[in-house]
Parts: C-alpha cells; sequence; structure tokens
C-alpha cells in the first residue's frame, strides 16, 4: 500500500438536523464545526436522515398497493 494517499480516518459526531440525534462514528470527513460529547470534542457533521427520523425505520412509511396487471384486467372485465 502506497503511504501518504489515504484521507485520515478519524472519530466524527453525525448529528440529525431534524431530531438532534447524536451518532459518533469514524469517518473520513471532516467539519470545521466541532461539538462536545461524552466529554471530548469531536468534529461535527450535519446530515438531513438518520435511522432516527428516517420513515422506513420510524414506522411511519405508507405502504401503496399497486395492482398488477393480471389484477386490473380481471377487474375490467368482471372476472373472478
Amino acid at each position: 500500500m502506497k503511504a501518504n494517499i489515504h484521507p485520515e480516518y478519524h472519530q466524527v459526531v453525525f448529528v440529525d438536523s431534524t431530531t438532534g440525534y447524536k451518532l459518533l462514528t469514524g469517518s473520513t470527513r471532516t467539519s470545521d464545526e466541532t461539538i462536545e460529547y461524552e466529554g471530548a470534542t469531536y468534529p461535527m457533521i450535519r446530515v438531513e436522515i438518520t435511522s432516527d427520523s428516517h420513515p422506513f425505520y420510524t414506522g411511519k412509511q405508507k405502504f401503496t398497493t399497486a395492482d398488477g396487471a393480471v389484477d386490473k384486467f380481471n377487474k375490467k372485465y368482471g372476472l373472478k
């Protein structure tokens, strides 16, 4: 592996803009903003959606039932 070509990997706090949920994880992203988290200062990156606010993970996702071509044909011609 070549030396000095990889970005620096460090701890970063991702903050959900909607709910304020914070997630400490490793990343190569950097930021000028910092945040105090669990007694230490980390770079902070704001994100719009996390598992805390995504409709699929919160159970608020709405499912629509789409009829298939066969069902539409059967409904149209009164079959079944």
